[in-house]
């Protein structure tokens, strides 16, 4: 037995029982239902399942709605995390409970607010209906808005936390040699977070392609416009189940994929 497992022994050993045990039995409910979907996947017949017409149709439109909702979260969250970070008018707790609500908030609830702000009768959706004839929801743009609605507080966190941690004294040396505000940014404060927003826009594209709850409500889901891959895993349950597993494999695989990698820079960012 090497060394550090040996000392990893000593450790668990040295663990009383009566928080082995209950530390065992959460691994094993988490475990459980992803188990129980490895099992019963139709692996033989999960290449036909996923290029199915309803199925690719699907994928489609989720990685168009899921790359849009990442992209405009970029574009808005950067420079929302910016302002947390540096500036003492947006890093009050209020601006930061705003910015996490979305985390916490019942996905239904998150698409009725979307309804309430963008519908027809909404505060922002009345205009938009009045002046240009646009109405949002149960279209490809209410995905896209639902989908970054949830999943722009992943990016926002992570950069917050990154810009936190990154020592401000080389933006103030760039400064003093001359650097304009923009050059700062551009040069200095990018370059030091940029792995940090490429791990947020990867979280915010994950939760993005995985959201349900909001999409329903707001976008609803109808075949080729609306219906992303979790709509398509919700409405084939009753009727192909089979393909319903299939997608749900997909989208665990994904996932995974992407927690593995990133390897908690996430949560480190939430820390911080």
């Amino acid at each position: 037995m090497t060394p550090v497992a040996s000392a990893r022994g000593r450790r668990l050993r040295g663990l009383p029982w009566y928080l082995v045990v209950p530390g065992l039995l959460g691994i094993a409910f988490l475990a459980l239902p992803i188990l129980a979907l490895l099992v019963q996947a139709p692996w033989g017949e999960l290449v036909p399942q996923l290029m199915s017409e309803p199925a690719r149709e699907a994928l489609r439109l989720s990685l168009i709605t899921s790359i849009s909702a990442t992209a405009l979260a970029l574009l808005v969250g950067v420079p929302l995390a910016v302002l947390m970070a540096r500036s003492r008018a947006f890093s009050g707790p209020w601006v930061r409970a705003l910015v996490t609500l979305p985390l916490v908030l019942p996905p239904v609830v998150g698409g009725v607010a979307l309804l309430a702000a963008f519908g027809r009768n909404g505060l922002a959706g009345s205009v938009l209906f009045d002046v240009a004839g646009i109405q949002i929801p149960f279209t490809t743009l209410a995905v896209v808005l639902a989908e970054t609605f949830v999943a722009m507080p992943f990016l926002v966190i992570t950069v917050d936390g990154a810009l936190r941690s990154t020592d401000g004294r080389l933006e103030q040396a760039a400064a003093t040699l001359g650097a304009s505000r923009w050059t700062v940014f551009r040069r200095v404060t990018l370059p030091l977070i940029a792995p940090s927003i490429l791990a947020g826009a990867v979280l915010a594209w994950a939760r993005a392609l995985g959201e349900f709850g909001a999409t329903l409500t707001f976008a609803g889901s109808f075949p080729g416009v609306t219906r992303t891959l979790p709509l398509a895993i919700y409405s084939a349950l009753d009727v192909e189940r089979t393909q319903a597993l299939a997608l749900s494999l997909l989208l665990v695989i994904v996932s995974a994929v992407i927690l593995v990698s990133l390897r908690g820079r996430f949560l480190e960012g939430v820390r911080r």
